[in-house]
């Protein structure tokens, strides 16, 4: 896809196609990468995205259960 550098005040962009964004999830921001030569747009994911189902199939799964168990005798832990 080409696409023509266009100005936008004192700095020069491109603009993205609406169906490319929607494509790719971009509704926000980018991440930037520069590359090798390339420059490479990545869409921004928010920080814990998806946690939320993840923590919901691992307890409908039974994989959140404490490792230790929640009476631990606290003289165990002094040489800690």
């Amino acid at each position: 896809m080409e696409l023509p550098i266009v100005s936008i005040g004192n700095s020069k962009g491109i603009r993205l196609p609406k169906s490319v964004l929607a494509q790719y999830g971009i509704t926000e921001f980018v991440e930037l990468i520069l590359d090798k030569g390339q420059i490479i747009l990545r869409p921004k994911s928010a920080p814990r995205s998806g946690w939320d189902q993840a923590f919901a199939q691992m307890h409908a799964d039974g994989a959140d259960a404490l490792l230790l168990p929640e009476n631990l005798d606290n003289d165990l832990l002094e040489e800690w």
